[in-house]
């Protein structure tokens, strides 16, 4: 029989998986600050292309904010795994006692902290170049808030998927996109509900029940996933 969900085994193995990704993030900065850099350059170009207009920016802003913060995520899906499977400790984790369900609610909660939290810091100054009300930049954090953890989960069927295959990057992310599709809609719907008056009630009910449906679904294809790559 396995071990109880929830047992003391179990909760130290996913704090040291995520202990450990956390660690190596802080040695290779360069690396989780080239999506940072990525997502503020995407979103301040628009303006410049499209013009000083107010309303037109706070009419595209919120898709403008919610793709930059998805392809940002994307840069940093291949290299999930990846770096674990070429030094060999990715094998060892699976073969571990405890479930690759785990490990891989650890990396995905790493890849959050790391890439995530960032974003809702620089997304309200972004905001406000793309004339958002107060308003309308809290709930686009609150969007964000919900919608960055479906990136991470759903970017980890991604790369258990492509591991270890040749152009890996590209099918990733002809994978995952259309994956991604409803957290952009119910995100950007929410501040655009905001500014139409209509409120965000409903898309952030939306975004919450997906986000639920990936933390209950996405981890365990990932996992089986994960084991399939590594036979």
């Amino acid at each position: 029989m396995g071990r109880p969900w929830g047992s003391s085994s179990m909760t130290r193995f996913l704090l040291a998986v995520l202990r450990r990704d956390l660690t190596l993030a802080a040695r290779r900065r360069g690396d989780w600050l080239i999506a940072q850099f990525f997502f503020v350059m995407v979103a301040s170009l628009f303006p410049l292309g499209v013009g000083p207009e107010p309303q037109m920016l706070a009419r595209i802003g919120p898709g403008v904010l919610w793709v930059a913060a998805t392809l940002a995520s994307l840069l940093s899906l291949a290299r999930l795994f990846s770096d674990d499977h070429q030094d060999g400790s990715l094998e060892h984790m699976v073969l571990s006692p405890e479930p690759t369900v785990l490990l891989v609610l650890g990396k995905s909660l790493a890849h959050w902290l790391i890439y995530g939290i960032p974003l809702l810091a620089i997304a309200p100054v972004l905001g406000l170049q793309f004339n958002l009300s107060w308003e309308a930049i809290m709930v686009l954090e609150f969007s964000l808030l919900l919608g960055t953890p479906i990136l991470s989960l759903l970017g980890a069927v991604g790369a258990a998927l492509t591991l270890g295959l040749r152009g890996g990057g590209v099918l990733l992310t002809l994978l995952i996109l259309p994956l991604y599709v409803p957290a952009l809609i119910f995100g950007a719907g929410a501040v655009d509900g905001v500014i139409a008056g209509t409120g965000a009630q409903a898309h952030l009910s939306l975004l919450g029940a997906f986000l639920i449906l990936s933390l209950m679904i996405a981890p365990w294809i990932a996992a089986a996933s994960l084991r399939v790559s590594l036979e």
